[in-house]
């Protein structure tokens, strides 16, 4: 199990309220009553939210309404057709200038990782905790570690994804990549790089992904539609359930076209919280 430190104790007080506010929408709590479900005073609790989110606990839920979901998938849809049919990346997204994606090679695809060495670590994030993969020639895993699970659980994924590399803990080095993928201003102007293992169809999904500005998001018709093969859709939702660079390649941003988030490969509830909290982001940047 994972030891509950302040920060990622805080992390899970503001999924159990996102949740609580969600399930109670119709009769809008007062801010009491959300404090005292996650064992808090209203002051703490208002002040742990807005210091992780910027805004209040209900202005944050609006940002995951169906009908706000719903207008903000024309708008993005809208925006990145601007930006594509101007010839620009989608620039209001941070890691879309600092984010290079390179795929292993068809042998090393074939190999499985052979001769890669992997530096890991364990860290928290504003998501709670993750675990972090680095090569020589990039992050090559970012995935969420559940509370109820051991994070041995989420290295045995990695190890498995690359199944032949070496691995070894190295917490200074990654702690590094972690301060720069969550606290971007502390490190500006660094370049990030990826590198990913998968078939062609999934890099072309990925890629795409990486186009997708913060605080916006699309469907898997979208996505389709972006790398020319509308009919696809299936085939497009299995891409982006193999995404193994969570955040960074960002899977959580695809959602039903009815405006429902869906299922996220590292819990639901996370999946709300980062769409909030990038959208919320996002607006304070407007």
């Amino acid at each position: 199990m994972i030891v509950s430190t302040e920060t990622n104790l805080n992390y899970q007080r503001i999924e159990q309220a996102i949740k609580y506010l969600e399930d109670n929408f119709q009769r809008q709590p007062e801010l009491d009553e959300v404090a005292d479900k996650v064992h808090l005073s209203q002051f703490h609790f208002q002040r742990i939210f807005t210091d992780w989110a910027g805004i209040s606990p209900k202005r944050f839920l609006q940002f995951l309404t169906v009908d706000f979901l719903k207008s903000k998938l024309q708008e993005s849809k809208n925006i990145v057709e601007a930006a594509e049919s101007a010839g620009l990346s989608s620039q209001s997204r941070v890691y879309d200038l600092f984010t290079t994606l390179e795929a292993v090679t068809p042998q090393e695809y074939k190999q499985q990782g052979s001769g890669i060495q992997v530096e890991y670590g364990i860290h928290e994030t504003p998501f709670g905790v993750c675990l972090i993969g680095v090569t020589q020639r990039g992050i090559c895993w970012l995935s969420f570690v559940s509370t109820e699970e051991r994070p041995q659980t989420e290295m045995d994924k990695m190890k498995e994804h690359w199944h032949n590399s070496v691995f070894h803990q190295n917490q200074t080095l990654t702690k590094t990549f972690v301060d720069q993928i969550f606290r971007p201003d502390a490190v500006p102007g660094k370049k990030l790089h990826l590198l990913v293992k998968g078939t062609n169809f999934q890099v072309k999904v990925w890629e795409a992904l990486l186009r997708l500005p913060m605080g916006s998001v699309t469907t898997y018709q979208g996505i389709a539609e972006r790398i020319q093969n509308p009919k696809a859709m299936q085939a497009v939702g299995s891409a982006v359930g193999s995404n193994h660079i969570a955040y960074l390649i960002p899977c959580h941003r695809v959602i039903r076209k009815d405006g429902i988030l869906g299922e996220y490969r590292w819990a639901a509830s996370r999946k709300k919280s980062i769409i909030g909290w990038e959208m919320a982001k996002a607006s304070e940047n407007k």
